[in-house]
Protein backbone atom coordinates (compact mmCIF):
# COMPACT_ATOMS: atom_id res chain seq x y z
CA UNK A 1 0.00 0.00 0.00
CA UNK A 2 1.85 3.06 -0.75
CA UNK A 3 2.33 5.44 1.95
CA UNK A 4 1.97 2.85 3.94
CA UNK A 5 3.42 3.33 7.87
CA UNK A 6 2.63 0.32 10.17
CA UNK A 7 4.52 -0.19 12.98
CA UNK A 8 6.78 -3.45 12.60
CA UNK A 9 8.48 -4.38 15.65
CA UNK A 10 9.82 -8.06 15.29
CA UNK A 11 10.57 -9.56 11.86
CA UNK A 12 12.49 -12.53 10.69
CA UNK A 13 15.03 -11.89 8.45
CA UNK A 14 17.36 -13.95 5.51
CA UNK A 15 20.75 -12.70 4.90
CA UNK A 16 23.29 -13.89 3.05
CA UNK A 17 27.26 -12.85 2.15
CA UNK A 18 28.35 -12.18 -1.02
CA UNK A 19 30.64 -15.43 -2.76
CA UNK A 20 34.29 -14.49 -2.81
CA UNK A 21 34.79 -13.66 -6.82
CA UNK A 22 37.38 -16.69 -8.67
CA UNK A 23 40.81 -15.93 -9.30
CA UNK A 24 41.73 -16.53 -13.33
CA UNK A 25 44.59 -18.01 -15.06
CA UNK A 26 45.69 -15.61 -18.01
CA UNK A 27 49.37 -14.99 -19.06
CA UNK A 28 50.55 -11.44 -20.53
CA UNK A 29 50.20 -11.25 -23.92
CA UNK A 30 51.92 -7.65 -25.74
CA UNK A 31 53.17 -7.49 -29.12
CA UNK A 32 57.38 -7.42 -27.91
CA UNK A 33 56.17 -10.33 -25.23
CA UNK A 34 55.62 -13.17 -26.22
CA UNK A 35 56.08 -15.21 -23.74
CA UNK A 36 55.12 -13.33 -21.02
CA UNK A 37 54.56 -14.53 -17.37
CA UNK A 38 51.40 -15.35 -15.59
CA UNK A 39 49.25 -12.13 -14.82
CA UNK A 40 45.95 -13.69 -13.69
CA UNK A 41 44.44 -11.27 -11.51
CA UNK A 42 42.44 -12.43 -7.75
CA UNK A 43 38.81 -12.42 -7.62
CA UNK A 44 37.20 -9.77 -4.91
CA UNK A 45 35.55 -10.44 -1.72
CA UNK A 46 31.89 -11.06 -1.30
CA UNK A 47 30.01 -8.36 0.81
CA UNK A 48 29.22 -8.75 4.13
CA UNK A 49 25.90 -8.13 5.69
CA UNK A 50 25.32 -5.80 8.32
CA UNK A 51 22.96 -4.22 10.98
CA UNK A 52 23.68 -0.57 11.74
CA UNK A 53 22.02 1.40 14.40
CA UNK A 54 20.27 4.43 13.10
CA UNK A 55 18.74 6.83 15.80
CA UNK A 56 16.62 8.55 13.12
CA UNK A 57 15.09 5.06 12.32
CA UNK A 58 11.99 4.18 15.01
CA UNK A 59 10.84 0.71 14.03
CA UNK A 60 12.00 -2.32 12.12
CA UNK A 61 9.39 -1.21 8.96
CA UNK A 62 12.04 -1.15 6.13
CA UNK A 63 11.72 -5.09 6.44
CA UNK A 64 8.46 -5.50 6.12
CA UNK A 65 8.29 -5.48 2.23
CA UNK A 66 11.49 -6.84 1.75
CA UNK A 67 12.74 -9.15 4.53
CA UNK A 68 16.25 -10.03 3.80
CA UNK A 69 19.71 -8.36 3.32
CA UNK A 70 21.47 -10.07 0.26
CA UNK A 71 25.20 -8.66 -0.32
CA UNK A 72 26.67 -8.81 -3.41
CA UNK A 73 29.10 -11.19 -4.59
CA UNK A 74 32.90 -10.64 -5.50
CA UNK A 75 33.66 -10.06 -9.44
CA UNK A 76 36.41 -12.43 -10.66
CA UNK A 77 39.94 -11.20 -10.79
CA UNK A 78 41.18 -9.97 -14.09
CA UNK A 79 44.22 -9.92 -16.51
CA UNK A 80 47.10 -7.99 -15.53
CA UNK A 81 46.97 -9.09 -12.04
CA UNK A 82 44.24 -6.92 -11.52
CA UNK A 83 41.98 -7.50 -8.48
CA UNK A 84 38.23 -8.20 -9.23
CA UNK A 85 35.95 -5.83 -7.44
CA UNK A 86 34.99 -6.45 -4.03
CA UNK A 87 31.01 -7.38 -3.38
CA UNK A 88 28.95 -4.36 -1.69
CA UNK A 89 28.02 -4.77 1.61
CA UNK A 90 24.39 -4.93 2.69
CA UNK A 91 23.39 -2.82 5.17
CA UNK A 92 19.97 -3.07 7.42
CA UNK A 93 19.41 0.23 9.28
CA UNK A 94 17.60 -0.84 12.89
CA UNK A 95 16.45 1.60 15.98
CA UNK A 96 18.25 1.57 19.08
CA UNK A 97 16.73 -0.97 21.28
CA UNK A 98 17.24 -3.98 18.63
CA UNK A 99 18.13 -7.15 19.82
CA UNK A 100 19.01 -10.11 17.11
CA UNK A 101 18.48 -13.65 17.55
CA UNK A 102 19.85 -16.26 15.07
CA UNK A 103 17.46 -19.74 13.99
CA UNK A 104 19.18 -22.61 13.96
CA UNK A 105 17.17 -22.63 10.15
CA UNK A 106 18.79 -22.50 7.23
CA UNK A 107 16.27 -21.14 5.00
CA UNK A 108 12.52 -19.36 5.89
CA UNK A 109 10.67 -22.64 4.88
CA UNK A 110 12.41 -24.23 7.96
CA UNK A 111 12.17 -21.55 9.64
CA UNK A 112 8.32 -21.37 9.43
CA UNK A 113 8.04 -25.05 10.07
CA UNK A 114 9.46 -24.92 13.05
CA UNK A 115 7.56 -21.72 14.10
CA UNK A 116 4.39 -23.84 13.67
CA UNK A 117 5.66 -27.17 15.19
CA UNK A 118 4.30 -27.88 18.22
CA UNK A 119 8.25 -27.29 19.80
CA UNK A 120 8.41 -23.93 18.55
CA UNK A 121 11.95 -22.57 17.71
CA UNK A 122 14.85 -22.04 19.83
CA UNK A 123 16.63 -18.40 19.25
CA UNK A 124 20.12 -18.12 20.05
CA UNK A 125 20.56 -14.24 21.06
CA UNK A 126 23.16 -12.37 18.96
CA UNK A 127 23.28 -8.92 20.48
CA UNK A 128 21.70 -6.06 21.93
CA UNK A 129 22.01 -3.08 19.92
CA UNK A 130 21.60 0.10 22.03
CA UNK A 131 23.78 2.68 21.17
CA UNK A 132 23.33 5.08 17.58
CA UNK A 133 26.21 3.76 15.57
CA UNK A 134 26.72 0.46 16.63
CA UNK A 135 26.99 -2.17 14.45
CA UNK A 136 27.52 -5.95 13.97
CA UNK A 137 28.06 -8.34 11.02
CA UNK A 138 25.75 -11.18 10.58
CA UNK A 139 27.34 -12.63 7.92
CA UNK A 140 30.64 -12.52 6.53
CA UNK A 141 31.80 -12.14 2.89
CA UNK A 142 33.81 -14.95 0.89
CA UNK A 143 37.24 -14.44 0.16
CA UNK A 144 37.97 -14.15 -3.10
CA UNK A 145 40.33 -16.59 -5.06
CA UNK A 146 43.96 -16.25 -6.05
CA UNK A 147 44.50 -15.93 -9.78
CA UNK A 148 47.54 -17.87 -11.02
CA UNK A 149 50.07 -15.13 -10.44
CA UNK A 150 50.61 -16.99 -7.11
CA UNK A 151 51.24 -20.02 -8.29
CA UNK A 152 54.66 -19.33 -10.29
CA UNK A 153 57.41 -20.89 -9.70
CA UNK A 154 61.16 -21.30 -10.77
CA UNK A 155 60.09 -24.66 -12.70
CA UNK A 156 56.86 -23.42 -13.38
CA UNK A 157 56.50 -20.75 -15.66
CA UNK A 158 53.26 -21.42 -16.88
CA UNK A 159 50.28 -22.24 -13.94
CA UNK A 160 47.33 -23.64 -14.91
CA UNK A 161 46.47 -23.00 -11.60
CA UNK A 162 44.24 -20.59 -10.06
CA UNK A 163 41.51 -20.51 -6.36
CA UNK A 164 38.22 -20.37 -6.77
CA UNK A 165 36.20 -17.67 -4.71
CA UNK A 166 34.92 -19.45 -0.88
CA UNK A 167 31.11 -18.96 -0.63
CA UNK A 168 29.71 -16.54 1.77
CA UNK A 169 27.58 -17.44 5.12
CA UNK A 170 23.58 -17.13 5.32
CA UNK A 171 21.48 -17.69 8.30
CA UNK A 172 17.82 -16.80 9.30
CA UNK A 173 18.06 -14.20 11.89
CA UNK A 174 15.22 -12.40 14.29
CA UNK A 175 15.10 -8.49 14.44
CA UNK A 176 12.80 -7.71 17.62
CA UNK A 177 12.57 -4.11 19.25
CA UNK A 178 13.11 -4.36 23.06
CA UNK A 179 12.18 -1.05 23.87
CA UNK A 180 10.27 1.45 21.27
CA UNK A 181 10.39 4.47 23.98
CA UNK A 182 11.04 6.16 26.92
CA UNK A 183 7.34 6.32 28.14
CA UNK A 184 4.39 4.65 26.59
CA UNK A 185 0.95 6.29 26.51
CA UNK A 186 -1.41 3.75 27.94
CA UNK A 187 -5.34 3.52 28.26
CA UNK A 188 -8.80 2.90 27.01
CA UNK A 189 -9.74 3.46 23.58
CA UNK A 190 -10.28 7.09 23.12
CA UNK A 191 -8.81 8.39 26.04
CA UNK A 192 -7.09 11.24 24.85
CA UNK A 193 -3.64 9.38 23.85
CA UNK A 194 -3.22 10.36 20.73
CA UNK A 195 -4.57 14.00 21.13
CA UNK A 196 -2.04 14.08 24.03
CA UNK A 197 0.67 12.89 21.72
CA UNK A 198 0.26 15.30 18.86
CA UNK A 199 -0.15 18.37 21.25
CA UNK A 200 3.31 17.37 23.09
CA UNK A 201 5.23 15.96 19.72
CA UNK A 202 5.33 16.64 16.29
CA UNK A 203 3.79 13.09 15.71
CA UNK A 204 0.04 13.98 14.14
CA UNK A 205 -1.66 10.37 14.69
CA UNK A 206 -5.22 9.82 13.64
CA UNK A 207 -7.96 11.75 16.18
CA UNK A 208 -11.42 10.39 16.14
CA UNK A 209 -14.16 9.80 18.48
CA UNK A 210 -14.11 5.63 17.89
CA UNK A 211 -12.48 3.35 19.09
CA UNK A 212 -8.99 1.49 17.68
CA UNK A 213 -7.95 5.00 15.73
CA UNK A 214 -5.09 3.88 16.44
CA UNK A 215 -4.00 0.29 15.42
CA UNK A 216 -0.09 0.74 15.69
CA UNK A 217 2.29 2.64 18.30
CA UNK A 218 2.99 6.01 17.22
CA UNK A 219 6.15 7.21 18.17
CA UNK A 220 6.85 10.79 19.19
CA UNK A 221 9.59 13.30 20.16
CA UNK A 222 9.04 15.03 23.04
CA UNK A 223 11.86 18.27 23.70
CA UNK A 224 12.38 18.65 27.08
CA UNK A 225 14.62 21.24 29.10
CA UNK A 226 18.02 21.80 27.71
CA UNK A 227 19.19 19.55 24.79
CA UNK A 228 16.91 16.60 26.52
CA UNK A 229 14.22 14.58 24.32
CA UNK A 230 12.14 11.97 25.58
CA UNK A 231 10.37 9.62 23.04
CA UNK A 232 6.51 8.98 23.54
CA UNK A 233 4.38 5.88 22.05
CA UNK A 234 0.55 6.44 21.99
CA UNK A 235 -0.24 2.42 22.83
CA UNK A 236 -2.89 1.09 20.96
CA UNK A 237 -6.17 1.14 23.13
CA UNK A 238 -6.67 -1.68 25.62
CA UNK A 239 -9.88 -3.72 25.73
CA UNK A 240 -10.82 -5.66 29.08
CA UNK A 241 -9.79 -9.03 28.50
CA UNK A 242 -6.22 -8.20 26.60
CA UNK A 243 -4.27 -10.44 28.58
CA UNK A 244 -6.36 -13.42 27.48
CA UNK A 245 -5.88 -11.64 23.70
CA UNK A 246 -9.47 -10.21 23.31
CA UNK A 247 -9.05 -7.34 20.89
CA UNK A 248 -5.57 -7.69 20.07
CA UNK A 249 -4.59 -7.62 23.34
CA UNK A 250 -1.40 -9.48 23.16
CA UNK A 251 -0.24 -7.34 20.51
CA UNK A 252 -1.03 -4.27 22.33
CA UNK A 253 0.46 -5.46 25.63
CA UNK A 254 4.02 -6.35 23.91
CA UNK A 255 4.27 -2.69 22.99
CA UNK A 256 4.04 -1.62 26.79
CA UNK A 257 6.72 -4.10 27.23
CA UNK A 258 9.07 -2.08 25.39
CA UNK A 259 8.70 1.53 27.28
CA UNK A 260 10.43 2.27 30.26
CA UNK A 261 7.58 3.68 31.52
CA UNK A 262 3.98 4.03 31.61
CA UNK A 263 1.67 6.63 31.31
CA UNK A 264 -1.89 5.81 32.06
CA UNK A 265 -3.59 8.20 30.38
CA UNK A 266 -7.44 8.71 32.21
CA UNK A 267 -10.88 10.49 30.85
CA UNK A 268 -11.12 11.45 34.50
CA UNK A 269 -15.01 13.42 32.98
CA UNK A 270 -15.67 9.86 32.09
CA UNK A 271 -17.27 10.92 28.93
CA UNK A 272 -18.28 7.83 27.43
CA UNK A 273 -19.66 6.47 30.38
CA UNK A 274 -16.52 5.09 31.91
CA UNK A 275 -15.57 5.16 35.41
CA UNK A 276 -11.59 6.40 35.77
CA UNK A 277 -11.05 4.23 38.83
CA UNK A 278 -12.61 1.41 37.43
CA UNK A 279 -10.76 2.24 34.12
CA UNK A 280 -6.84 2.22 35.86
CA UNK A 281 -7.93 -1.11 37.39
CA UNK A 282 -8.56 -3.17 34.76
CA UNK A 283 -5.82 -1.75 32.79
CA UNK A 284 -3.05 -2.43 35.69
CA UNK A 285 -5.16 -5.88 36.42
CA UNK A 286 -4.35 -6.51 32.45
CA UNK A 287 -0.80 -6.09 33.00
CA UNK A 288 -0.32 -7.97 35.75
CA UNK A 289 -1.93 -11.18 34.29
CA UNK A 290 -0.02 -10.77 31.42
CA UNK A 291 3.69 -9.89 32.52
CA UNK A 292 3.88 -9.33 36.28
CA UNK A 293 7.36 -7.83 35.93
CA UNK A 294 5.97 -5.07 33.60
CA UNK A 295 3.57 -4.35 36.37
CA UNK A 296 6.28 -3.20 38.40
CA UNK A 297 7.26 -0.66 35.88
CA UNK A 298 7.59 3.70 36.83
CA UNK A 299 4.06 4.51 36.22
CA UNK A 300 1.82 7.62 36.87
CA UNK A 301 -1.62 8.92 35.60
CA UNK A 302 -2.40 11.66 32.92
CA UNK A 303 -6.19 12.92 34.15
CA UNK A 304 -7.59 13.90 30.72
CA UNK A 305 -10.33 16.03 29.68
CA UNK A 306 -9.72 17.93 33.51
CA UNK A 307 -11.92 21.06 31.04
CA UNK A 308 -15.20 18.56 31.06
CA UNK A 309 -18.21 18.68 33.59
CA UNK A 310 -17.71 16.15 36.20
CA UNK A 311 -14.16 15.84 35.84
CA UNK A 312 -13.11 17.75 38.90
CA UNK A 313 -15.27 15.57 41.19
CA UNK A 314 -14.10 12.70 39.85
CA UNK A 315 -10.74 13.46 40.42
CA UNK A 316 -11.20 14.35 44.04
CA UNK A 317 -12.68 10.49 44.53
CA UNK A 318 -9.74 9.43 42.69
CA UNK A 319 -7.11 10.68 44.64
CA UNK A 320 -8.85 9.05 47.72
CA UNK A 321 -8.55 5.83 45.99
CA UNK A 322 -5.12 6.03 44.73
CA UNK A 323 -3.36 8.48 47.10
CA UNK A 324 0.19 7.45 46.94
CA UNK A 325 -0.01 7.66 42.95
CA UNK A 326 1.57 10.59 41.08
CA UNK A 327 -1.12 12.25 39.00
CA UNK A 328 -0.88 14.92 36.54
CA UNK A 329 -3.96 17.18 35.42
CA UNK A 330 -4.48 17.83 31.70
CA UNK A 331 -6.93 18.73 28.84
CA UNK A 332 -4.83 17.78 25.96
CA UNK A 333 -7.82 19.31 23.58
CA UNK A 334 -7.53 22.59 25.11
CA UNK A 335 -3.59 21.78 25.54
CA UNK A 336 -3.77 22.85 29.54
CA UNK A 337 -1.36 21.43 32.02
CA UNK A 338 0.80 20.37 29.04
CA UNK A 339 4.17 21.46 30.75
CA UNK A 340 3.25 19.62 33.91
CA UNK A 341 3.72 16.30 31.34
CA UNK A 342 6.76 17.53 30.27
CA UNK A 343 8.24 18.38 33.68
CA UNK A 344 7.06 14.93 35.20
CA UNK A 345 8.41 13.26 31.91
CA UNK A 346 12.19 15.06 32.44
CA UNK A 347 11.83 14.19 36.41
CA UNK A 348 11.22 10.27 35.93
CA UNK A 349 13.86 10.27 32.51
CA UNK A 350 16.50 11.94 35.26
CA UNK A 351 15.66 8.86 37.84
CA UNK A 352 15.91 6.47 34.93
CA UNK A 353 19.53 7.77 34.06
CA UNK A 354 20.77 7.39 37.70
CA UNK A 355 19.06 4.27 38.50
Amino acid sequence: MKGDKSFVDHIRIRCKSGDGGNGIVSFRREKFVPRGGPDGGDGGDGGQVVIKVDENTDNLRAFHYDPKLIAENGAQGQTYKRHGKNGKTAIGRVPPGTVIYKSPAVTVTDAVAMERSEGGIDLEPVIDLTEHGQEITLCVGGKGGRGNFHFRTSTNQVPQEREMGTDGTEGIFYLELRRIADAGLVGFPNAGKSTLLGKLSAKKPKVASYPFTTLTPQIGVVPLGGHVRCTLADIPGLIEGAHENRGLGHEFLRHITRCRVLLFVVDMAGSEGRDPIADVQTLRTEIKMYDEDLAKFPWMVIANKMDLEASTENLEFFKQRFPKVRIVSISADKEEGLDKVKDALEEIMEKQENA
